[in-house]
């Protein structure tokens, strides 16, 4: 992208809005509420609380920001909103990075270092990709450890993802896109209330061919089918007490997974399920509540990939796969019991109990090449059963007409890990490996006026090891052998911050000063000359991440005291600058070229602008959103030339910023019909997050002797859509 066209990119985007929510709303000036000191948010403490009394850092994408997104994906919306690193491997698959923790690249919730949630409970993966946004409420995130209520895999962040229900989303939606690249989607969904009862019923789908890259290159193998069914029912069963129930799967299909050899034989199915079920009550006087929820998820990914040529233990081409079919399932069982009690004036004590068993059951299947006949090897994850129970407990105090509010708690959580018998693991000794943990957060919030809250807080977080990386040797999809390690610590992880929230009714504006420090983490080792042969070990250096993160909303209209009149205008900004970020381990690697932490982009900004008229004849808006993505630090798994395009293989690149703008617009022709259209990637960048060999770059960085059908992979370019909705 040229230096004109990221200054144009800035400047649309410069105006920067947070959207509206419905037409319906809209034309009945029912968004033009003032903007709240204390939106209520249930993720960071595991109950509605406003967000001026929280210790830390939340950031919300709302019902209207998500039904105004040209994202096809949560991957794809949290990267529009600035929420972290992301990087789609492919069109299934996301890498994440918040505050210094990330996700495994292929999505695996037990290695995730962010937890993701629905509905308060875990999602049962970290790979967002396979997630659509068809029938979700709204998405709270907590930046940092939040531990004390969440327990493992909570180092970086919470992810939360709350469903839609029939008391949100009343009516029906019927809705239908299509675009570039054969892209066909809609969706159907309905809901309301029935006596004391309500409902939701939501039906997704959809499909596309292969992507062109900015280049104007066909990204071959990137064609994805999506599909999802969401159903709810609530019962309020008196003013004081109700129950609820939903039942969701979720998944994408036949999606091309290039990786980060091009690849144009691997195709994958990913796919996600759960059903849970919580009863809410509290006594008369409020003095007293119990919240209980009991959940089930079923997660699957079903890798049919083939690699012809694979590098060898030697650093040369070998033959390969023919078919390489690994099959993933992990299924999770859990409760949670959370009674409530106000033991005096401004007291609110939580008291926990959490259980959860997780079995992982993982298969696989290879065939070599003609001439290349292979042996059966053991899947890439062991097969694990999990068990964990916690006892936790969170005391707040408001004090000084609830000014000040003061916050402690502490979990200890008791687990086992069993390693369970895996297909052609050979010389495999099963047992169980017990692993606790501690954990903590203290906090204090001080409300000085209406318009202005401080706050500052402590947290630690922490990652319980898998059976893979506790147990027997298994082997990768490129031939490679890491053993386990029994000795192997949990990853743990210790944040400090502090912020800001002001507010004067027509402005928001949050600031958090931040450190997270992560320890312990779990990493592989060669052993010796061997690159093909590794020990998982924990790393003796620290990840240190310090820096600030800015959120940022307004009226507009209000903010220059405008007449309101048909107008609409509101705009926001998400920003995050890690000014310092520091992997102390490095050193331990003798070839390492930086102490950068690598997949953590150094600034990160998003701003969006929603603009239009209501009231009048044909309600119409424009929405424009730009997003700066600093630069990134990686050791690339990529193939490329050595020395000719990089001086030796664990070279550590560094990758420039870009910036992308997304633009849509919309006009309603008749009361709650709307046709809209949209652009993604509006200025046809050619880039990818992490990749180094891009598409049409030449020469071209690849080694492409082990390469599999191409050389060099992109993200998208320009996405044209067009679509029509109608609500009633």
């Amino acid at each position: 992208m040229s230096r004109r066209h990221r200054l144009l990119a800035l400047a649309l985007a410069g105006g920067c809005a947070l959207p509206a929510v419905a037409s319906g709303q809209e034309a009945s000036g029912q968004n033009r509420a003032a903007v709240s000191l204390d939106e209520l948010v249930v993720t960071a403490t595991g109950r509605p609380e406003p967000r001026s009394e929280i210790a830390g850092t939340v950031q919300v994408i709302d019902h209207s920001m998500i039904e105004n997104s040209t994202a096809k994906s949560v991957t794809d919306l949290l990267a529009e909103n600035a929420v972290g690193f992301f990087s789609e491997w492919t069109p299934g698959q996301t890498s994440i990075n918040i505050r210094g923790g990330a996700t495994d690249g292929q999505g695996k919730d037990f290695k995730s270092q962010v937890l993701v949630l629905m509905n308060g409970r875990r999602a049962g993966t970290a790979n967002l990709s396979k997630l659509s946004i068809a029938d979700i409420e709204r998405i709270e995130i907590v930046r940092g450890p939040s531990s004390v209520i969440y327990g493992s895999q909570n180092i970086g962040g919470v992810i939360n993802i709350i469903l839609k229900t029939g008391r949100t989303a009343p009516g029906t939606l019927v809705e239908g896109i299509g675009g570039v690249w054969g892209l066909a989607q809609g969706r159907a969904q309905t809901g309301g209330v029935v006596g004391p009862f309500d409902y939701y019923l939501g039906l997704s789908g959809a499909k596309r061919d292969d992507y062109y890259a900015g280049s104007g290159d066909r990204m071959a193998n990137t064609q994805w089918n999506r599909m999802g069914i969401t159903a709810g029912l609530g019962l309020q069963i008196d003013p004081n007490q109700r129950l609820d129930v939903s039942f969701r799967t979720d998944g994408i299909y036949g999606v091309g997974f290039r990786g980060s050899g091009g690849n144009l034989y691997s195709r994958d199915d990913r796919t996600n399920g759960s059903f849970d079920a919580s009863y809410a009550g509290r006594t008369e006087d409020g003095r007293m509540s119990l919240f209980a929820q009991f959940y089930s998820v079923t997660d699957e990914d079903r890798f049919k990939w083939a690699s012809p040529v694979q590098r060898g233990g030697t650093g040369l081409p070998v033959p390969g796969t023919r078919a390489d079919f690994n099959t993933r399932n992990l299924d999770i069982l859990g409760t949670r019991f959370q009674p409530r009690v106000n033991l005096f004036a401004g007291n609110d004590l939580l008291l926990g109990w959490d259980w959860e068993t997780s079995r992982l059951r993982s298969d696989r299947f290879r065939e070599g090449v003609p001439g290349n006949p292979l042996a059966q090897v053991s899947p890439q994850d062991n097969n694990q059963t999990d068990q964990f129970h916690a006892l936790y407990l969170e005391d707040t105090q408001r004090l000084f007409d609830d000014r000040v509010t003061l916050r402690a708690g502490v979990r200890q959580t008791y687990g086992t890990t069993s390693f369970d018998p895996t297909p052609f693991l050979t010389a495999q000794v099963n047992g169980a490996r017990p692993y606790e943990a501690t954990t903590y957060s203290v906090g204090a919030t001080y409300r000085a006026t209406d318009w202005a809250a401080f706050r500052i807080g402590a947290s630690t977080g922490f990652r319980a090891p898998t059976a893979s990386e506790l147990a027997a040797d298994f082997n990768t999809l490129g031939g490679g052998r890491i053993f386990g390690n029994p000795n192997i610590r949990p990853e743990t992880s210790e944040q400090i911050e502090i912020g800001t929230t002001l507010t004067n009714g027509v402005a928001r504006l949050d600031v958090a000063l931040f450190q997270n420090i992560i320890s312990d983490r779990i990493i592989t080792r060669s052993r010796g000359p061997n690159a093909n042969t590794s020990d998982y070990v924990n790393n003796p250096g620290d990840v240190v991440i310090r820096g600030i993160e800015v959120q940022y909303e307004t009226d507009m209209v209000r903010m220059f005291s405008w007449e309101p009149g048909v107008w609409r205008w509101r705009s926001y900004i998400n920003g995050n600058y890690n000014f310092d970020m520091k992997d102390e381990g490095a050193v331990s690697v003798a070839t390492a070229n930086t102490r950068r932490v690598e997949r953590v982009y150094e600034y990160q900004l998003a701003l969006g602008t929603r603009f239009g008229q209501a009231d009048i004849p044909y309600p119409w808006t424009i929405q424009v959103q730009g997003v700066l993505n600093g630069p990134v630090w990686y050791n690339t798994e990529e193939n490329l030339r050595v020395p000719a395009a990089e001086p030796y293989r664990e070279y550590i690149w560094r990758k420039d910023p870009f910036v992308l703008v997304n633009l849509r617009g919309e006009v309603d022709l008749m009361p709650g019909v709307k046709l809209f259209a949209q652009v993604r990637n509006l200025f046809d960048v050619n880039y990818h997050p992490l990749f180094i060999a891009i598409a049409g770059q030449q020469p071209t960085l690849a080694d492409l002797r082990f390469y599999n059908g191409s050389a060099g992979t992109s993200a998208p370019g320009r996405d044209v859509q067009i679509g029509l909705q109608a609500r009633f």
